[in-house]
Formats: structure tokens, C-alpha cells, sequence
């Protein structure tokens, strides 16, 4: 099992190694396709990246934090990240590709 911590964040970075939060590698990008079963990634990562690093027997643990509108965008630190509650939650995804969308002109056409 590896521990990966996917941030391009030094203050994230930060936060986790303060919190005592083991991790076996930090990168700033992601590729799925090594992913092994049992695998833990950390991360704030689309949905279509969870749902393929739980297709392949992965964990992931997302950094939720609560931004005020002026933070957005900003460097934060660890100090600074723990004032907006920052915190990992665990989420599962997975893809569905068997439901209808429906075009700007409201025709349906099926997903692929």
C-alpha cells in the first residue's frame, strides 16, 4: 500500500506533515494508472480521478477546507489552513455512463 498526497500546495504540504499524516509520496500530479489495490490518495481531485482511483481499488481521502471568497486563489499555510477547518474526509466515485444528457437545444442523446 502506498500513501500519495497530491497538492501543489508547500502550506498543504505542511499541514499534513504538522497532523502527523504518513505519506509515502507527494506529488503535484496524479497518474491513475498507478494506482494498486489498497492505495490511499489524498487530494482535492475531480470526480472522474476518484472514480478511477476507486475502480482500480484505491482510497480517497479529499482536503476539505472552507475558503472565504477573498482566500481563493491565495497561498495558504498551515496555520492559515487550519483556521478555515481543514480536514480528510473519505469519498468513493464511481462512472456511470448509462444515463441520458440533454443538449443546449433539448434533444436527449445518450451518453457514451
Amino acid at each position: 500500500m502506498t500513501t500519495y498526497f497530491v497538492s501543489r500546495h508547500s502550506g498543504a504540504v505542511a499541514w499534513a506533515a504538522e497532523e502527523g499524516i504518513v505519506v509515502d509520496k507527494c506529488i503535484s500530479h496524479l497518474d491513475v494508472q498507478t494506482i494498486k489495490q489498497d492505495d490511499v490518495v489524498i487530494g482535492t481531485l475531480p470526480v472522474h480521478m476518484v472514480a478511477a482511483i476507486c475502480s482500480r481499488g484505491g482510497r480517497y481521502l479529499h482536503l476539505n477546507i472552507e475558503l472565504s471568497p477573498e482566500l481563493r486563489g491565495k497561498e495558504l499555510t498551515a496555520a492559515d489552513m487550519r483556521a478555515c477547518h481543514v480536514r480528510l474526509e473519505g469519498y468513493s466515485a464511481c462512472s456511470d455512463h448509462s444515463f441520458d444528457l440533454m443538449r443546449v437545444d433539448g434533444n436527449a442523446v445518450r451518453a457514451e
